[in-house]
């Protein structure tokens, strides 16, 4: 498997989103007649949208506003809502910044210390406010993270990095034990995250409730310019999802993926739960959203980075409530609106009645069919063309 690269050196052929394509089905479904609801932990979800962790993205007000909506949201306990106690002034900085000045900045910022009294502050905020609140931390804080948020009453703990491995080797620091992380907290754990089949049979094996699935295809992440690192989110999600098959058959349990960056459209969304996706985690969509704390701006949760920075601070504007970007009614033509009914309809057309029965969807090969057709969309630069 794979093609020739060069003497001796074999490289295996992957695809992102733009690159397939969905086939209708042999029957039709009435949209209003699906089901789109998903589960972790047996607990269930109304909506497969997670907001992103990402400080430009989820606040504990977006949280709240998610929540009702009937999804979740991630808020970063390594980031400004954990640093500062009052954060809209640094918000209000940040989207003032100059791009040249933006990292930088960035960086200056997250230099000071997480207080843990906030972590507990923040979860009862959201708690109060009537949603799960969710939360997300790197392996090394995880445990002591972990413990303070399960006392505040946390309904699901992310453990997030640009890659997680079971096996992570380092003599400066503790490496955090998955297994036995997983079997002490007496709520759901989401780790990533992942790309490849064997990783992510390892942390099933572990113990996670879910997988977190993409390295670098998140549009403020700058991971694969940086260090080069990534497979295309298609061949991604569709090798892990082999993993959680073969998983849930030997083991009996079932662990969900999640998608997690890469997809700016509905038809990306719909594509990733083709490949076999039971969520997808978004960032740049939601930082769109009237609600998201971020001004029009977002920035990728590696971008403090004191080092080596793998993100950036991008400017997506302000284009709509949260409500519309997730319900609708969409005012825009590019697909960023109604993304709930976007999936919707494309698994009523490929006759869908569930999550489970979209991930059985006939995949094509189809690197035009994005802009096959669309030469008067190109001339005029509108719809998928602008």
């Amino acid at each position: 498997m794979g093609e020739w690269i060069g003497r001796d050196r074999k490289a295996r052929r992957a695809y992102g989103f733009d690159e397939i394509a969905l086939a209708p089905g042999t029957m039709t479904i009435n949209p209003d007649e699906v089901d789109i609801s998903w589960y972790i932990d047996r607990k269930k979800i109304n909506i497969p949208f997670i907001a992103s962790a990402m400080d430009g993205v989820v606040d504990p007000k977006f949280a709240i506003q998610m929540g009702k909506l009937g999804g979740l949201a991630v808020l970063n306990l390594e980031g400004i809502y954990t640093r500062y106690e009052d954060y809209q002034s640094i918000l209000a900085e940040i989207a003032k910044s100059t791009p040249e000045k933006a990292t930088e900045l960035v960086q200056k910022i997250y230099l000071t210390p997480v207080k843990e009294k906030l972590i507990s502050k923040r979860v009862s905020e959201i708690k109060k406010g009537g949603a799960p609140a969710v939360v997300s931390s790197i392996p090394q804080k995880a445990e002591r993270f972990g413990k303070i948020s399960e006392e505040a009453g946390c309904d699901i703990f992310v453990v997030q990095s640009t890659v997680t491995t079971v096996r992570h080797i380092a003599k400066a620091y503790q490496t955090l034990n998955f297994e036995k992380f997983c079997k002490q907290m007496k709520m759901p754990i989401i780790l990533g995250n992942c790309v490849t089949y064997q990783v992510a049979l390892e942390l099933m094996k572990a113990g996670a409730d879910a997988l977190l699935i993409g390295i670098g295809p998140g549009s403020a992440c700058t991971t694969r310019g940086v260090l080069g690192l990534g497979v295309p989110q298609v061949t991604a999600i569709c090798d892990t999802t082999a993993a959680r098959e073969f998983y849930a058959k030997k083991s009996g349990r079932y662990v969900p993926i999640i998608a997690d960056g890469g997809m700016s459209t509905g038809g990306d969304i719909c594509k990733a739960f083709a490949c076999g996706s039971d969520a997808v985690m978004i960032g740049s969509a939601f930082a769109r959203a009237k609600e998201a704390p971020g001004k029009g701006f977002h920035w990728g949760m590696a971008t403090p980075h004191a080092n080596l920075p793998r993100g950036t601070r991008i400017r997506v504007g302000t284009t709509g409530s949260l409500e519309e970007i997730l319900f609708g009614p969409a005012k825009l033509d590019d697909g960023t609106q109604n993304l709930v009914g976007a999936l919707k309809t494309c698994m009523g057309n490929v006759g869908a009645r569930s999550v489970k029965e979209m991930q059985l969807t006939e995949i094509v090969i189809a690197p035009a069919i994005k802009t096959e057709g669309k030469l008067f969309q190109a001339a005029q630069k509108v719809g998928m063309m602008k």
